[in-house]
């Protein structure tokens, strides 16, 4: 398996995750999110032996294989994004929402370090076999576990009816995005986080490891800081699992901004202790901001309309961040390295700083707070 195949596969991959998530928030909508997360589940897990094959499979067959495995895995992942966010309202109740998305940020960090170290084991030991098993077992369970919602709340919305045809489709998607637009909030909010995914994301993931070549002779610095953010954001989502800041949207915006400190912090690596430190407060930033986000839109838009506008979110977000890494590498010879990180880490800083003093954002609501 060539560097080239494994790129291809994960640009296919992505673009599955994109397809897939539009379609899944309008069909969350129109008939719950629930078996949405079973067929997303089996997307996943199903795209895993066709991945497995292509992998050993001869040259004129590992390309195709990996494509059609990656896509179908990419679609599994995008599909299940919104179902997730729509369904834990459905069954928690208001008050524990901020507890349930501070607990599912927690098992993402976890499983985020933990996940790898465990297949790597499960590679060298038992054998690739076992471990893509052990994955399309998680899928199955993530599949099969989650429960259905008791009730689904209330609002002064229809749900979107009709046959299920790319018409229609496209027709409440596009109802979807007029509810989200019902919150200048959720677009201030969303303009910041995409920004942040595109600039300050795609530093990390395009010019942190020529830094740590170059700072380490290897990958320690990368992998230092890596290990800091997480730390900074399960220690962000334990926070914001008890605390309830009254100016929570000020708050996520503020933990938004921390992000900017990750660039700028590259700038001065004679010291570890310098990019560090700005991971380890970026990572307390983020989740400073996920769990409020997730919470506010949670409660703030109609269940009959959730999973579409948590699909935007996702759309945009992730979506664009792929235009951030492609634009890095040419800005980064046309500008210099030392522009592009000053110029991100600004931007990071300044975008969430400036939507603070833009209407709604303080609450992350449109109602006026007591």
């Amino acid at each position: 398996m060539t560097s080239a195949s494994l790129g291809v596969a994960l640009a296919v991959r992505t673009l599955g995750f994109l397809i897939a998530v539009p379609i899944s928030g309008v069909l969350s909508d129109r008939s719950g999110p629930r078996p949405v997360i079973f067929a997303s589940g089996i997307a996943g897990a199903a795209g895993l032996p066709i991945i497995f094959v292509g992998i050993f499979a001869g040259e004129q067959w590992t390309l195709l294989l990996l494509i059609v495995g990656a896509i179908v895995v990419g679609i599994g992942q995008g599909a299940c994004r919104p179902a997730y966010q729509s369904i834990i309202p459905e069954i928690v109740p208001v008050e524990g929402l901020q507890a349930a998305n501070a607990a599912l940020s927690i098992s993402v960090r976890v499983t985020s370090i933990v996940g790898p170290a465990l297949v790597g084991l499960i590679v060298l030991g038992p054998g690739i076999e076992i471990a893509f098993l052990a994955i399309a077992a998680l899928w199955l369970t993530s599949a099969l576990a989650p429960p259905a919602g008791r009730t689904r709340r209330i609002d002064d919305g229809l749900p979107s009816v009709g046959k299920l045809t790319l018409g229609n489709i496209f027709h409440d998607f596009i109802e979807g995005a007029g509810e989200a637009r019902r919150h200048p909030w959720f677009v201030t909010g969303l303009v910041c986080l995409t920004i942040t995914i595109a600039a300050g994301y795609s530093v990390t993931a395009v010019l942190l490891p020529g830094i740590s070549q170059e700072v380490s002779g290897g990958a320690s610095l990368m992998t230092a800081t890596a290990t800091s953010y997480m730390v900074g954001a399960l220690f962000g989502a334990l926070l914001m699992a008890r605390w309830r800041p009254s100016n929570k949207g000020w708050v996520a915006l503020l933990g938004l901004c921390f992000y900017g400190l990750a660039p700028l912090s590259l700038l001065a690596t004679e010291t570890m202790v310098v990019p560090l430190a700005a991971y380890l407060v970026a990572g307390i930033g983020i989740e400073m901001f996920n769990v409020p986000w997730f919470t506010s839109i949670q409660n703030e838009i109609p269940q009959n309309r959730l999973s579409r506008v948590s699909s935007l979110d996702f759309l945009f977000s992730y979506g664009l961040a792929p235009s951030g890494l492609a634009l890095m590498s040419p800005l980064t010879e046309t500008l210099g390295r030392e522009v592009v990180l000053v110029g991100t880490g600004l931007l990071c800083l300044a975008g969430p700083a400036i939507a603070m003093f833009l209407p709604t954002v303080r609450h992350f609501s449109r109602e006026p707070q007591t």
